[in-house]
């Protein structure tokens, strides 16, 4: 059976002839067909992010793709005079996207062959596959979530977050609140699971346990009254962050079993998986329950255990577990917490469902 095809994550234009019809230096005119006006909105709705690297002086480039109407669909335009295997390298970078995840489309063979030469990993379209482009199994991914056709906005938020970061003086808790954080916990909805078992695949370094729930999976917790399936999202002055977190949550009467906290990486200097944590403790400590959390060490979860232990859980033997099951795996540690209450977060505005409600 075929290895199913590396989606494409970003794909870099050139403009002369390739993303335009027409030369920008040479003639009176440029103009874009809609056929491809059409691809690159498909493409931005299925997630793929869209760059260019370009031969031209920078500011008529970009100023004729405002006047064209697609200027907002690049992430990251390199408009100028050199290497364009430099440009592609260097968007790749930028957006920590592996090499094997760009793509690039020029009408010139020798571009073409200039950034395979030196970026192999990097596919090369001639731009008379324009037409055909999204039909192409890289470029169509199995599920497109409600994240994934935001992405190239919250990239977008993200440079400006970051611009905004390098320029600001002073402390970092100072900085995270001028940031104006906001984040929503709620119980998952049906539309949501596809976001959400993506969390529990790509998420590594925040998982707990390192398990991935399939759709079929959540849905059947979804479905379980003893269960709960939270989803935290977070946006701030900027711009959303889309889903990151999740919470997989069994209710007994006397303890409530944490299964798996996922969080994602881009959001961990923001402090999220601790507020998120942080709310969990403190419904618990109102419920009159205790906590316990399923964890199992990885080769790249050690911050996991970290947010765990800061939070107070311990490997102390509590009676509170003869409710649970044995867990399915012999390596999962079982956490245990006696709650407390907990302060509101100091550095971002939290809302809630209540767990003592259901």
């Amino acid at each position: 059976m075929a290895e199913p095809a590396t989606i494409v994550k970003c794909l870099v234009w050139d403009l002369d002839n390739t993303l335009w019809q027409g030369t920008l230096l040479e003639d009176a005119e440029v103009t874009l067909a809609e056929p491809v006006r059409r691809l690159i909105a498909e493409l931005d709705s299925r997630g793929v992010l869209q760059a260019v690297a370009s031969k031209n002086d920078h500011d008529p480039a970009w100023q004729r793709l405002e006047a064209l109407g697609v200027a907002e669909f690049f992430v990251l335009p390199h408009i100028g005079w050199g290497p364009k295997s430099d440009s592609v390298r260097a968007i790749a970078a930028e957006l920590n996207f592996a090499l094997d995840t760009i793509a690039f489309v020029d009408d010139q063979p020798t571009e073409r062959a200039e950034v395979a030469f030196h970026l192999p990993e990097v596919r090369c379209y001639d731009a008379r596959r324009l037409a055909g482009l999204d039909e192409l199994p890289e470029f169509s991914p199995p599920t497109v979530t409600v994240d994934a056709r935001r992405r190239r906005e919250m990239y977008q938020a993200g440079f400006r977050r970051k611009a905004a970061e390098t320029d600001f003086q002073g402390p970092s808790e100072e900085f995270l609140r001028s940031l104006e954080l906001v984040m929503h916990i709620r119980r998952a909805s049906g539309t949501e699971l596809s976001r959400v078992e993506e969390l529990t695949l790509r998420t590594s370094q925040m998982n707990a346990t390192g398990v991935h729930y399939s759709l079929p999976d959540l849905r059947a917790l979804l479905a379980d009254p003893r269960h709960e399936v939270l989803v935290a999202t977070l946006a701030d002055r900027f711009g959303p962050h889309g889903a990151v977190g999740l919470e997989l949550l069994a209710k007994h009467e006397r303890v409530w079993h944490l299964k798996l906290l996922a969080t994602s990486c881009r959001v961990v200097s923001f402090g999220a998986g601790s507020v998120i944590l942080g709310r969990l403790v403190d419904e618990a400590a109102r419920a009159g329950v205790h906590l316990v959390a399923d964890f199992r060490r990885t080769e790249r979860n050690r911050m996991m255990e970290i947010a765990y232990r800061m939070t107070g859980f311990t490997d102390e033997a509590c009676g509170c577990a003869a409710e649970l099951a044995a867990p399915t795996e012999e390596d999962v540690q079982r956490l245990h917490l006696h709650p407390t209450p907990q302060a509101p977060p100091p550095t971002m505005e939290l809302h809630a469902v209540s767990l003592r409600d259901g």
